[in-house]
């Protein structure tokens, strides 16, 4: 049979639901990885389309056993493709060479060999002749747990009911990316990003020390787009990242102020960042910013500005960075 092509029902951004609602809501880790609609044939055939609709099966041979996990029934899953790092914690760093290789099935396969990625599914929008959009997120789930999908590199992880506070604050303690909230009663609402789920990131904050800026450009022409930002470590200033995001109109103007009366030709970052259109500037400012998390070398994922601030020296923003060639 030919199997309904279904883009993966997205969550809102949001807050935990109210504590009255609670027993309402179930609870999944928000994984850090590549989201994925699996296309079960019934013949032990298996697709893997992204959340763009694009076919990847080929960027992960070794995911094609789960085309036969079923046997002869046809069905189609929702999940995301994870690659784990030595504490199998999500590592998106980690995923992101193997996104680029549906095309190149030698490299995949090498890639596979020496580090396996893992699939996790949680959604069930499609089963044998019958499609499952319809039923309520609680059944959905149910037939998806009698399935028993475990495999060498794949499983279904149990979804937690009620016990939000406790679940959000586990993914915290143990360093994950999130939570997602799925209401009970929900139906599938194929590409719709609803709020019948919503998804909470885990968001750190730390200080750092403005060593450059980017200029911005269109309505930003003549003010900084973006501000590079380091920490001490090491005994030096380690370039972090840049960050573009977080400020009004107002604030932005005082920051290029700032940054005009602190302008040098030479670069405080050791080792120098390849940055291109970089401005230097003398490291005296201290900000404070909101990230998800760290790459593996270091750098500040999906940061975004908080403050100034004014009440810090540079010399007390630091970090536990890693290694960096001299």
């Amino acid at each position: 049979m030919t199997l309904p092509l279904i883009p993966p029902m997205l969550a809102t951004p949001g807050a935990l639901p109210p504590a009255s609602q609670d027993a309402r809501w179930a609870y999944e880790t928000k994984q850090d990885g590549q989201r994925v609609v699996v296309y079960l044939a019934g013949n032990g055939d298996m697709v893997l389309r992204a959340r763009s609709g694009e076919e990847i099966t080929g960027a992960y041979p070794e995911l094609r056993p789960l085309g036969g996990a079923l046997g002869a029934t046809p069905a189609v899953l929702d999940g995301e493709i994870l690659a784990l790092d030595e504490q199998g914690r999500a590592d998106f760093q980690l995923l992101q060479p193997r996104m680029q290789l549906a095309h190149s099935p030698g490299r995949a396969a090498r890639r596979a060999a020496e580090a396996p990625v893992h699939l996790v599914l949680f959604d069930l929008m499609h089963l044998g002749r019958r499609p499952l959009l319809a039923l309520p997120y609680a059944q959905r789930r149910a037939r998806l747990d009698e399935l028993e999908l475990a495999g060498p590199h794949w499983s279904t992880p149990a979804a937690l009911v009620g016990h939000g506070e406790q679940a959000l604050r586990a993914t915290r303690e143990h360093g994950l990316e999130g939570l997602v909230c799925k209401r009970l009663d929900s139906v599938y609402e194929p590409g719709v990003r609803s709020r019948a789920w919503i998804k909470i990131r885990n968001m750190r904050s730390e200080d750092v020390v403005v060593g450059g800026w980017l200029p911005g450009k269109g309505r930003l022409t003549g003010l900084p787009g973006a501000v590079l930002v380091g920490q001490r470590g090491g005994g030096r200033l380690r370039y972090v990242g840049n960050v573009g995001t977080g400020w009004s109109e107002a604030e932005r103007t005082e920051l290029a102020s700032l940054l005009a009366t602190a302008a040098t030709d030479v670069c405080p970052f050791d080792p120098v960042p390849r940055v291109p259109g970089a401005r230097w500037v003398l490291p005296r400012l201290v900000g404070e910013v909101r990230y998800s998390t760290r790459t593996r070398a270091g750098l500040l994922r999906q940061p975004s500005w908080l403050r100034l601030r004014p009440d810090l020296a540079p010399e007390e923003s630091s970090a536990d960075l890693p290694d960096a060639p001299a």
